[in-house]
């Protein structure tokens, strides 16, 4: 399961855990979840964790054990591992998360071809906030016009603006929308916890990024520029990144979900072969709320 920090892969993995528990009658002791990130597990193979988990709790013959592994990025040959671990254990159910979507897409399809599925978990649609909050339904209504094409319309066009502008400064993601602390300081949350952890310690882990400050200026140029048309000489210039590395740093953070890259095509929807201008859009407009302070109804942006 791929996505973004934050949006809720664990939470995801704990409902499918409780699931196990309360609905299928699985018993805790069939069970392994390890995150990657603890520090301890640095350096251990995925075999031999679920090798002693099988010592600790003996079972019957037959039993299925299903096994969760969180981040799974953070593990060195991650994907040699989990191949080996699905090819020789017939019998346990592996599903593993990870936040550096290139990275692992990559090396699942190089190494778990017909092994693995992969789901993609994304930050929160604008509607899906609206649902979250409970208020789809008092600002949303689909009615039918006279040739019978369905549509959307609204009684609260100021509601439903109200709305719009608060997802843009916190509601992409599910803990802000539920947590009152969270959502009051949304900046000091999304910056520290998403966007800093990201740029501080995952790609530097994962791709031996040595200049770190480098990439920080590129994101926040990126980030004050979202949705514009950009050129590599425009942007390299901006943000003082020479356009070799530059290339790089993009793959780099729309492999961490933090940009998607928009390129031009042409008449038959065909990318052009020599790009010379693209569009570079946050995958989440709360990140630009949380480096450059949070919009109102009159702001420029």
């Amino acid at each position: 399961m791929l996505g973004p920090r934050r949006v809720g892969k664990t939470i995801l993995v704990y409902h499918a855990i409780q699931e196990l528990i309360d609905r299928q009658a699985v018993s805790g002791r069939d069970i392994l979840y390890v995150s990657l990130e603890t520090p301890i597990y640095t350096g251990l193979a995925l075999e031999s964790l679920v090798s002693r988990f099988q010592k600790l709790f003996s079972r019957p013959e037959g039993t299925r054990l299903y096994v969760f592994f969180d981040e799974i990025q953070y593990l060195k040959g991650w994907e040699v591992h989990l191949k080996s671990l699905v090819d020789t254990f017939r019998g346990i159910r592996f599903v593993a998360t990870g936040s550096a979507a290139a990275a692992l897409k990559a090396k699942s399809v190089e190494s778990g071809a017909g092994r693995f599925t992969e789901f993609l978990l994304p930050p929160l649609t604008f509607a899906e906030y609206l649902r979250f909050i409970d208020q789809e339904s008092q600002l949303i209504r689909q009615v039918a016009d006279e040739q019978g094409r369905q549509r959307f319309v609204t009684e609260d066009i100021h509601g439903l603006n109200e709305s719009f502008i608060d997802y843009l400064n916190f509601g992409g993601y599910p803990e802000a929308v539920f947590l009152d602390v969270v959502r009051h300081n949304p900046r000091r949350y999304i910056k520290s916890d998403i966007i800093d952890k990201v740029l501080l310690r995952d790609l530097p882990i994962l791709y031996g990024i040595s200049d770190i400050q480098e990439l920080n200026s590129l994101f926040n140029t990126l980030s004050y520029n979202t949705g514009q048309e950009l050129s590599l000489e425009n942007l390299s210039q901006a943000a003082h990144v020479n356009k070799k590395t530059l290339v790089k740093y993009l793959e780099y953070l729309e492999a961490a979900f933090l940009i998607r890259r928009i390129r031009r095509v042409d008449q038959d929807a065909a990318h052009f072969k020599r790009v010379t201008t693209f569009k570079v859009y946050l995958t989440n407009p709360t990140m630009r709320a949380a480096l450059f302070g949070p919009v109102d109804e009159h702001h420029e942006a």
